[in-house]
């Protein structure tokens, strides 16, 4: 340091030296002098002292800023099909999240011009801006006005994500004190981020991608300059400003932003004028974009709830708030078709009966029936169908009312209809007339054979009605389909498709409290002795008992457990479809006999990721040794071990889908024989009849069916499941003839074609099978050694014998009024019917 330096330094510690000397002696005279000034002096270290104690009071349980550093905003769950597409998403709360980078710079511009301009300069409040606060506060003081918020862009983070929405003074000095810490530990960049994709802006969503949605059907990136400028208002008021009949004062609030855009340099002059000419251009709310699959998806939720919980609170990957995506088996067209398919079967099954009754009642004397018709949540879709409340009944006169609070006339309505019944209303000129909706119901699950993976899944006529879901959660008698299960019993204890079985009353003992209890057939006719395969074809009962008998009934319900069917006690009714099962069970028990006797566990869900893309769940938990090996070793390819549980003989599971063809080619499905496919199947009708059936499909999907009332009852004594459950299949098949394979079953190793008499079940060495379905050679398979020996001329005759007197015997039962088909689904025990 020179000499120079050192003696101004001396002088600057010299003249400060004396200046706190004087100031010091200053301030002792005038203590020592002044009251006053003493006063002035205590206000002044009160004031401090209060000041610190209230900050320190206020910062004490202040949220930890720090939080905001792993922020992760509460998204919902959103579902793909079996193709990748969105079908559905489980929200409460629109929501979307981007990344700053995605939010195009006008927009940015937008906000920062109607909400905070200062913010890329200010360290998280701004002095001007709270001081316009206080003032305008002090003005309304006492007239129950809001005064206006003055809080940046920092502060509304910190109210929105930490504190809440209370009006106080003690609240706004908290926002304060979070948005300089805020500032402290998130760049602008993470703070704006946060602050777009949580703003709450009206019409249930939060963050301007979800807004950009909800008000305009768009993207953010696909916004005008105008459409920017809209939801940069909303922040002040969404519920006023996003409303229809408020839209002269949101234009005049969106060009005073475009104007501020304009002055801030963002826009040019003319851009802003332009802007500004442009209307609102909002969109009507509507519903959440889904396809019409409301009991798969709920499904789908219910076991999405088990698995993660709901909210936040219950895990980080919960339904409502982890942000999930979830691919799932549900096939869009499939699905329609299932739904349609059912529909048209209950309305045609419901045919002229006329109204049924209200869906629902509501009390209209109130005069807040659209609220009650809102909350309840009621709808439908079909056609051009509406869920109304009849809203008042005077005579010949009536009105229906709709969630939306608009009226109309009712014409043509039962007299039964009274004020108050909600209803279907279907629009007919300048009113609506009373829909029927069919009292009947049932339900239909498509699956995939080889996976397990469910296709569709309609649980009734339509979600919004009814939540039961009729697929998985009705149990019912599954009747005459659970005969192919009985068949694979007697086959895997020494039977062949060829086994002659009588069809003849059975009759056992039961101990002396029961006594005897016998089987016929319904109509009490019977008739000789046929093949298994004929009897399957068939339905015949007392065929199927005395399979079952011989085989062992305790070996039956054995079967029905292993194929997931149910379990039930070693009862012969048991083999005629007596326990109850639902459509889910049957169905996925068929398609482990299309699978070689390979049982899968049904699945609606395939996977589930989390919201960074990490799969966390997965269906199918096959380990794949060496598909992650850094570099080939030269073997071959690393496979998946084979799926699901083998719970029958590969080779039984075969034969009695060969004997299911018969079915559809010359058995109680015959009405499914002109659709052009290698189809399979079996129809079912339980006592009453109460339940009626139809469960088949290809090599590559399975489907099922089953018509009946919640309260089971008499369905009417000409249904069966050939004509009323079967015809619902076969409009699902052919309304999706490109989904399904016409490659026939495969037969597995160990199966022998054999060509045999279809009638005698002996082996033909002279003949070969047609197409012809009646052809009298056929093709049977036959596991090795059990080949039945050569049919003789002696044989043939008496065949054909047997067949006519069947023939004969069972027209005479048709005439007494048994109905078509009727003794195959029915057996007639002492004591009742089964």
């Amino acid at each position: 340091m020179t000499e120079s330096a050192k003696i101004d330094l001396a002088y600057v510690r010299q003249r400060l030296r004396g200046d706190s000397v004087a100031a010091l002696e200053w301030f002792r005279a005038n203590w020592r002098e002044h009251r006053r000034f003493r006063w002035a002096v205590g206000a002044f270290a009160g004031g401090v002292v209060l000041l610190i104690a209230i900050w320190a009071l206020l910062a004490r349980d202040l949220p930890d800023a720090e939080s905001l550093v792993g922020y992760e905003t509460p998204l919902p769950t959103v579902v793909r099909g079996i193709d990748g597409e969105i079908v559905h998403s489980y929200a409460r709360e629109r929501r979307v999240q981007l990344q700053y980078a995605d939010f195009p710079e006008k927009l940015i511009e937008s906000y920062l011009s109607a909400e905070d301009k200062t913010f890329f300069s200010h360290g998280g409040v701004d002095i001007t801006g709270t001081l316009n606060a206080v003032f305008d506060y002090a003005m309304k003081f006492g007239s129950g006005e809001r005064a206006v918020g003055g809080s940046t862009i920092t502060q509304q983070v910190a109210k929105n994500l930490l504190l809440g929405d209370e009006y106080s003074v003690t609240r706004k000095l908290k926002e304060m004190i979070l948005a300089r810490r805020i500032e402290g530990v998130l760049s602008k960049q993470e703070i704006l981020e946060l602050y777009l994709n949580e703003i709450p802006l009206g019409r249930r969503s939060f963050g301007v991608q979800a807004a950009a949605q909800a008000y305009f059907d768009k993207d953010v990136d696909q916004l005008d300059l105008h459409e920017m400028a809209f939801l940069a208002i909303l922040p002040k008021a969404p519920e006023r400003y996003g409303r229809a009949r408020n839209a002269e004062l949101a234009i005049e609030r969106r060009n005073f932003v475009l104007s501020q855009m304009e002055e801030n340099g963002f826009i040019t002059a003319e851009e802003m004028r332009v802007a500004q000419a442009k209307p609102l251009g909002l969109v009507a709310q509507r519903s959440e974009r889904s396809v019409d699959a409301g009991y798969f998806l709920e499904e789908v939720r219910r076991q999405l709830l088990d698995q993660f919980g709901e909210t936040a609170e219950e895990g980080p990957n919960s339904v409502y708030a982890g942000g999930l995506w979830v691919r799932t088996s549900l096939d869009p067209e499939l699905q329609v078709a299932a739904r349609d398919a059912l529909r048209a079967g209950l309305l045609r099954y419901h045919g002229n009966r006329g109204w049924t009754g209200p869906i629902a009642t509501i009390d209209v004397s109130k005069g807040d029936w659209a609220g009650q018709l809102q909350s309840s949540f009621l709808g439908i879709r079909y056609s051009n169908w509406r869920i109304g409340v009849v809203t008042s009944r005077a005579g010949q006169s009536a009105r229906v009312g709709f969630a939306d609070g608009k009226e109309a006339p009712l014409i043509n309505f039962p007299d039964a209809l009274k004020a108050g019944d909600v209803i279907a209303a279907q629009p007919v000129g300048n009113g609506y007339r009373v829909a029927v909706i069919p009292e009947v119901s049932g339900g239909f699950l498509a699956e995939s054979v080889q996976t397990g993976r469910i296709l569709a899944m309609q649980g009734g006529f339509d979600f919004r009605l009814s939540d039961f879901n009729r697929a998985t959660q009705a149990e019912r008698q599954p009747g005459s389909t659970i005969k192919p299960f009985v068949y694979a019993t007697g086959l895997d204890n020494g039977m062949t498709p060829a086994t002659e079985v009588p069809d003849q009353t059975f009759c056992f003992y039961q101990g002396a409290n029961l006594g005897e209890k016998c089987f016929r057939n319904f109509g009490g006719e019977s008739g000789g002795v046929h093949t298994m395969r004929w009897g399957l074809e068939q339905s015949r009962n007392l065929m199927t008992v005395h399979i079952a008998m011989d085989a062992g009934m305790p070996e039956v319900v054995s079967t029905f457990k292993r194929v997931g069917i149910g379990s039930y006690g070693a009862y012969p009714s048991f083999a005629l479809g007596a326990g109850d099962t639902t459509v889910e069970r049957m169905v996925n028990a068929y398609a482990a006999l299309a699978n070689h006797g390979r049982l899968n566990q049904p699945t609606v869900i395939d996977f589930v990721q989390d919201r960074r893309g990490k799969v966390i769940w997965r269906a199918d938990k096959r380990r794949c040794e060496g598909c992650n090996m850094p570099e080939w070793d030269g073997q071959p390819m690393p496979r998946f071990g084979v799926k699901g549980e083998q719970v029958l003989d590969p080779r039984t599971a075969f034969q009695v889908i060969h004997m299911l063809e018969g079915v559809v080619q010359r058995g109680t499905a015959t009405r499914l024989r002109d659709i052009d496919l290698p189809l399979f199947g079996k129809t079912g009708t339980t006592n009453g009849p109460t339940n009626a059936w139809f469960v088949g499909g290809t090599p590559d999907i399975v489907a099922g069916v089953y018509v009946g009332f919640d309260q089971p009852r008499d369905l009417g004594g000409w249904v069966q499941g050939g004509n009323t459950a079967a015809p619902i299949f076969k409009e699902f098949v052919q309304a999706t003839m490109d989904h399904w394979s016409k490659q026939p079953a495969v037969a597995p190793a160990g199966i022998r074609m054999v060509r045999i008499d279809r009638r005698s079940g002996k082996r033909v060495f002279d003949q070969w099978p047609t197409t012809d379905p009646l052809s009298p050679v056929i093709w049977e398979a036959f596991k090795p050694d059990t080949e039945p020996p050569r049919e003789t001329r002696q044989d043939r005759v008496a065949s054909l014998r047997d067949e006519l007197l069947a023939l004969i015997r069972r027209g005479q039962g048709e005439q007494a009024g048994s109905g078509e088909g009727r003794s195959n689904d029915f057996v007639e025990e002492q004591g009742g019917i089964y």
